[in-house]
């Protein structure tokens, strides 16, 4: 199943393995991976609680 991630960007959610919550150089951004291959990477959050309840929602929405 694709789904949009932004403008530019759709993720088959069939191949995700996993997702990461990290903190970059420029913000904190919800990281998405195939097996050990990062394959896109969200907006810039604030904090890692708005990661996680955007992550959430995004889950919840598309899946």
């Amino acid at each position: 199943m694709f789904i949009q991630l932004n403008d530019r960007v759709y993720l088959n959610l069939n191949r995700i393995t996993r997702t990461k919550i990290d903190h970059v150089e420029d913000g904190i951004r919800v990281r998405f991976y195939e097996g050990k291959d990062q394959v896109a990477k969200s907006k810039r959050f604030d904090t890692v609680e708005d990661a996680n309840k955007w992550l959430e929602g995004f889950l919840n929405i598309k899946g």
